[in-house]
């Protein structure tokens, strides 16, 4: 390439000197011709033609930069994603989840798909085609309908060891807990200190003319808090029993409401409504600390946790089958398993880790409760009768 270039400058050298000998004698007009010709014209255009040229041809030859090819063993690993599909009150820190993210080099996508029972259900319509590669939030009283559509494959992880053994409901390993917390009537403290009225302490205290109008539930039909506290109440009372309470409650002007939103901030007398004993969580008094906009030192609410008054639900994860991704969604759950992730969940979604290492918050310490004695009922049975009950209910309560 060299030679090529120097031999073509001598050579533009050349002729370069031989055109500016040519016009040099063209421009030697005798003094009596005081114009310039059309041939010298042409002689001077080609002058500017050949300097341009020439300047472009005798530059030093200079290699042009090139990317070194990277063999693709030594490539940067593609990130991948991982889909984890869950009910809409899923909730982590975006550190707690950046720090997995950076250790697999993945990318999680959240899949939040409705309540508990909505999203259970696109999962199984999806299953020939599952829209995730990993589910979290069916509980206790879906565990049946879960197992039973075979969507889960099973996984022993390593941390099933630091859970507590009473929350494992699947002996396969097809569902893994991850947090449980319990359903149960909660009351405005203020209200009662007012009026003077001793809160209620059981299920049978409710049917007392002092609690007359004052109580709201979520319809076990349309709400996952309604449905546990349905259950409470068959567990404690029996089947048909609980019938015999709820009609009582009915004749005391129980309100029922959609959803647990409406019930606490629209019907709650903690947010301006008329009822002051509301159904929630047994962790809903820390969450009243958490989240004042004024620092307390005392939770303005209280739950009603005595034996039998209280339904645990227990929260699960599970990886979905025929995932193409099985390594990674393991990993995944060991680390929703492992205690980041367990420590993160009770100021994240006001529910307890499921993990024995996992060290609460002061918080929750102070103000997070659970029963020493909850109302119980296997999932089978749950599965069993669930549709039953809720008829019975429906025409119990609300015709």
């Amino acid at each position: 390439m060299t030679e090529r270039r120097i031999s073509a400058r001598s050579l533009w050298q050349i002729n370069l000197a031989k055109l500016f000998w040519n016009l040099k004698a063209s421009f030697e007009i005798p003094k009596s011709k005081q114009t310039i010709t059309m041939k010298q014209i042409n002689y001077l255009i080609c002058l500017l033609v050949m300097l341009m040229m020439v300047t472009a041809c005798t530059g030093t030859a200079v290699p042009k930069k090139t990317t070194p090819t990277v063999s693709a063993a030594t490539e940067t690993a593609k990130q991948e994603t991982i889909v984890l599909m869950s009910h809409d009150s899923f909730d982590v820190s975006a550190e707690v989840m950046t720090a997995f993210e950076k250790s697999y080099n993945v990318k999680v996508e959240v899949l939040k798909a409705g309540d508990a029972g909505a999203s259970l259900n696109k999962a199984i319509l999806s299953k020939e085609q599952p829209m995730a590669d990993v589910f979290f939030g069916v509980d206790n009283t879906f565990l049946s309908r879960a197992l039973d559509n075979n969507i889960f494959e099973p996984y022993d992880s390593p941390l099933l060891a630091d859970v507590s053994a009473n929350l494992k409901l699947d002996p396969k390993n097809r569902l893994l807990p991850i947090d449980f917390g319990d359903v149960c009537l909660n009351y405005d403290k203020e209200w009662f200190i007012k009026k003077g009225i001793t809160p209620p302490n059981s299920l049978e205290d409710l049917l007392k003319k002092e609690y007359n109008g004052l109580m709201v539930v979520e319809n076990p039909a349309t709400s996952s808090p309604g449905l546990a506290f349905l259950l409470a109440t068959v567990a404690h009372f029996g089947d048909p029993g609980y019938l015999d309470f709820w009609q009582k409650l009915k004749a005391q002007n129980i309100m029922v409401v959609d959803g647990w939103e409406e019930a606490y901030y629209n019907e709650f007398t903690r947010y301006k409504g008329t009822h002051p004993i509301v159904l929630s969580y047994a962790s809903s008094p820390a969450a009243e600390v958490y989240f004042a906009e004024k620092p307390l030192t005392e939770s303005p609410t209280a739950a009603m946790i005595a034996a039998g008054t209280c339904f645990r639900q227990i929260e699960f994860v599970g990886i979905l089958a025929g995932t193409p991704k099985r390594k990674l969604a393991e990993n995944l759950i060991d680390f929703m398993l492992a205690v980041k992730f367990q420590e993160d969940i009770p100021l994240k979604m006001f529910v307890f880790p499921s993990n024995q290492k996992a060290t609460l918050p002061e918080l929750f310490l102070k103000y997070g409760k659970i029963s020493d004695k909850p109302a119980t009922i296997a999932p089978d049975d749950i599965a069993a009768n669930r549709e039953k009950w809720l008829t019975t209910w429906t025409e119990t309560v609300l015709r």
